[in-house]
């Protein structure tokens, strides 16, 4: 029975960490487990942003830097950047907060969320590839997946294609994909770009300005009108006074002198 005990503690104690690489210029995903304690002690106490070495998880990542983006703990509550543990706490977040999403209008909610520190409590650590290294890594550099969608801000347009600011955004720029539904056509779909500055818009812009311009001058003009129509039915209604309070003043005189 002791024995038992004793076994089962030693396999609770033992931890293995899952790495889920990903590499943004490929396009392609990986998950690695590792369960070498010494090799996942160098990731212990860094934190979210921070970069890391790759020759400490093995030779074959020599040369590569690899940037702590996330994770998640063997309870499955992410990590949040800024709280400065490696704990888990509860937190009152609100609209547009990480690890929350609104579900009513001006709801506020409180919820656990682990910090952003890496501790033995994760289970799951998300590490994106900064620069490659000497060799290829099966499934991560050795294949390029395309991409699916791609971008509708023009100036991320641009700087997917290295284009300058002055050079047009023609139909080839923008990321097409066919869809194929059963029994009918197969149609292209790409994005409509969004932010381009064009002449129609600066005209639009201008017009906009103008109009608020035209606006203001119209209600200045129509305050100050509005001052002197005030002003003169003040001075009309003292003029009147002034001549009522001077005939009463006549017929009082009237009537003392008969």
């Amino acid at each position: 029975r002791g024995r038992a005990r004793r076994g089962g503690l030693h396999a609770r104690e033992s931890h293995a960490m899952k790495f889920n690489v990903s590499n943004p210029s490929t396009g392609c995903q990986k998950v690695i487990e590792i369960e070498d304690e010494r090799k996942l002690r160098e990731f212990y106490d860094k934190r979210m942003n921070q970069e890391v070495l790759g020759d400490v998880l093995g030779e074959e990542f020599k040369g590569y830097i690899f940037k702590i983006s996330g994770g998640n703990d063997k309870q499955g509550f992410p990590m949040k950047q800024g709280i400065m543990t490696p704990k888990r706490v509860r937190l009152l977040l609100r609209k547009g907060a990480t690890c929350y999403r609104q579900r009513r209008k001006g709801e506020r909610k409180r919820k656990s969320v682990r910090g952003c520190i890496v501790s033995s409590d994760i289970q799951v650590l998300n590490l994106v590839i900064v620069k490659k290294g000497e060799g290829e890594l099966p499934g991560l550099t050795d294949d390029n997946v395309p991409r699916r969608l791609g971008p509708k801000r023009a100036t991320r347009i641009r700087k997917l294609f290295s284009l300058e600011k002055g050079d047009k955004l023609e139909k080839q720029y923008r990321v097409k994909r066919e869809v194929a539904k059963e029994g009918k056509k197969p149609t292209i779909k790409m994005p409509k770009i969004q932010r381009l500055v064009t002449p129609q818009r600066i005209q639009r812009k201008r017009a906009a300005k103008a109009f608020k311009v035209a606006n203001a001058e119209k209600t200045r003009t129509e305050v100050a009108a509005y001052e002197k129509l005030k002003a003169q039915r003040a001075k009309e209604a003292k003029q009147k006074r002034a001549e009522q309070a001077s005939k009463r003043r006549s017929q009082n005189s009237a009537t003392k002198s008969s």
